[in-house]
């Protein structure tokens, strides 16, 4: 191992600092010259230094992090980037990716031939680290062999460089640190090492559940489930303890649901975590919310939306008073588009006041109050208060009730722009939902000026798209059976996007703005499938049509859309419709 130009020799350096004598090193080095064995190799046989002192020299000496390694410091799924063959014959082995960075145990860390190789192989960034040959070598066999699996590492993580700092705080105290990792319990780690890959991996929910073999934890990244680690039996208890002294939650409590909420600062940023636990047949299962607010996009244009629905939905957000509507499931980015409208409309001239349960992002220039059942502050109770503090905008976070529904009506009707979300299966279907509720036709129909419905559907990952061609009940499905020789884009499944295809999601959004044809039907109170037939000849179009289309242009696939939509009617003379001018051009 050769020192670059202005380097200390290992030598040297270990006579300057103390470590040896001048005599220990002279003759070290005439054993070297008649046995021509590297220096720190003899010293260490000799006994005169141990390999952890000849490992921190020899990186002084480099210029480079230097490492003993051991079980912990090396991430299994992480070894493979590379393989067995190609580390033994390259003598490094991976130890952990951090985003885009793979730091590499390497014996000849100044080697750019090397560090060139590596880049080529994995995609990413290298950090060297100097460890001894040996003791690489080691470990890629016993990684080769199988001997080391992820529950292995998981258990091992008492050994390995993660901090934990008690600092837990609910508001305005100091914030837990995930980024400084040094030592701590295994289990305190372990529920650091979920909580920051599920950072890194944007993901929005981590589920802790019991099993008859121990515990299984899942996240949810892009809308679907996906293992996330199975640690060994016996640490599911120790695990729902860990998680609920964080969200200060009652460890004791193990027969009633609970909820807490703790903040940490993971790469770098503070992340709202909320925490609720179930009791279950086999113990407790814990779900953490991951509200990250870098994961937020507030400009309408980023969502998804077509630039015909986003036209009308702007258009409809214009309006200085009435009620806009935003439905959709559970986990369907309601909210997201309710926060995206009021960036649209916050200004230092407008008041906007908002009432969630829970306050999710907070936003500049907007007042967000929290519902609170617990003590009496409901929607309704929030609302009517809130008329008396001069709103120009109002965001309703969910109507739940006729109290609520009532109220916001009334807020609309007096002079009040007022954003509301509600859970109903398309834009049409809003109308029954409030009449439902108690809300007369009269009211709705001068209150109303518009609905939208959404899903989100995964969008194909970039690094792995192809073309295709579906099947023909996918094409019929989605009113397109004229189209069988047309491809269209999936994804093939990669590294990048765990094989899944899909990389990140978009919203698919059925805009219908309440006109005066539509106001009158609703005033007659008309059954929704006749609100729909007026919406479809005024040019809108249903969830599965606005999705398809997407489709069309490559941004997610049909499968894709058939499975976030529902039919509604034959959606054949839409989709004929909107890609005629796209043909013709």
């Amino acid at each position: 191992m050769s020192n670059a130009p202005g380097r200390p020799r290992l030598g040297d350096k270990l006579l300057e600092d103390g470590v040896i004598s001048a005599e220990q090193l002279s003759a070290a080095l005439v054993e070297q010259q008649r046995s021509n064995r590297m220096l720190g190799e003899l010293l260490v046989d000799q006994g005169i230094i141990n390999s952890t002192m000849l490992v921190r020299t020899l990186a002084e000496c480099l210029g480079v992090p230097g490492c003993h390694l051991r079980h912990g410091l090396i991430d299994p799924q992480v070894f493979k980037l590379v393989g067995a063959e190609e580390s033994e014959r390259l003598k490094v082995i991976p130890m952990f990716k951090v985003r885009e960075t793979l730091t590499v145990a390497m014996a000849e860390p100044q080697s750019l031939p090397t560090i060139d190789r590596l880049r080529q192989i994995t995609g990413c960034r290298i950090r060297p680290v100097l460890a001894l040959e040996p003791n690489i070598l080691e470990f890629v066999r016993k990684y080769a062999g199988g001997d080391v699996n992820v529950d292995a590492f998981l258990t091992s993580l008492a050994e390995s460089d993660l901090e934990v700092v008690e600092r837990e705080s609910i508001d305005e105290g100091p914030a837990t640190d995930l980024d400084r990792l040094v030592a701590g319990s295994p289990i305190v780690n372990l529920v650091n090492v979920a909580m920051l890959t599920a950072v890194r991996d944007k993901a929005s929910d981590i589920h802790i559940e019991p099993d008859k073999r121990g515990t299984r934890i899942r996240y949810r990244v892009d809308g679907t489930l996906r293992d996330l680690m199975k640690p060994p039996p016996g640490m599911h208890a120790a695990i729902v303890s860990r998680i609920k002294v964080i969200g200060k939650m009652d460890i004791a409590e193990k027969r009633l649901p609970q909820e807490g909420r703790v903040r940490i600062v993971a790469e770098g940023r503070e992340i709202d975590l909320r925490v609720s636990s179930m009791p279950t047949l086999l113990g407790e299962k814990i779900v953490v919310r991951i509200l990250d607010k870098s994961n937020l996009r507030v400009q309408l244009s980023d969502l998804g939306f077509r630039k015909q629905a986003l036209d009308t939905f702007v258009r409809v957000l214009k309006r200085p008073h009435g009620l806009v509507l935003v439905t959709g499931p559970t986990g369907s980015g309601k909210t997201t588009t309710l926060y995206s409208a009021l960036d649209l409309l916050r200004s230092p001239e407008v008041n906007i006041v908002t009432v969630e349960d829970p306050v999710e992002y907070q936003l500049d220039l907007i007042n967000q109050i929290q519902v609170q059942e617990a003590i009496g502050m409901s929607f309704s109770r929030a609302l009517r208060s809130i008329l008396r503090q001069d709103p120009d905008v109002i965001m309703v976070g969910e109507i739940r009730d006729e109290a609520t529904a009532r109220v916001g009506v009334q807020a609309a009707l007096t002079g009040h722009l007022v954003l509301a979300t509600l859970h109903t299966n398309d834009a049409p279907g809003a109308v029954a939902r409030l009449s439902d509720m108690g809300i007369e036709t009269y009211l709705l129909s001068s209150a109303l000026n518009g609905v939208v419905a959404q899903r989100l559907a995964r969008t194909i990952c970039p690094n792995c798209a192809t073309k295709y061609y579906p099947a023909e009940h996918v094409l019929a499905d989605a009113g397109m059976t004229d189209h069988s020789g047309r491809p269209f884009r999936k994804g093939s499944g990669c590294r990048n996007c765990h094989d899944t295809g899909f990389k990140g999601r978009l919203g698919i959004y059925e805009v219908m703005e309440v006109t005066p044809e539509l106001k009158r039907l609703v005033h007659a109170g008309a059954p929704t499938h006749e609100l729909r037939e007026k919406h479809r000849q005024g040019g809108g179009l249903t969830l599965r049509e606005e999705g398809v289309l997407l489709a069309i242009e490559g941004k997610t696939s049909l499968e894709e859309v058939l499975r976030v939509t529902h039919l509604e009617d034959d959606p054949t003379p839409a989709v004929k419709q909107a890609i005629a001018p796209r043909e013709a051009a």
